[in-house]
């Protein structure tokens, strides 16, 4: 049996966490930001955890975390 690709796009963008989960960063940090209060980007910047809907989908993407 040949050994299972990781998705290489998945394993910049999500890491394990210690219970198993995964965690995430957030999107619309990156450019238009004038617009945006200070409040909205500074709460941007927290890493988030994975939805449970999705955990099964990035599990597949990442087989060896």
């Amino acid at each position: 049996m040949p050994k299972m690709k990781t998705n290489r796009g998945a394993a910049k963008r999500f890491s394990r966490t210690g219970k198993g989960g995964f965690k995430r960063a957030q999107s619309f940090k990156r450019h238009i930001l004038t617009k945006k209060s200070s409040k909205r980007k500074r709460q941007l910047g927290s890493i988030e955890q994975v939805a449970k809907a999705d955990v099964k989908m990035v599990n597949r993407m990442l087989p060896y975390s």
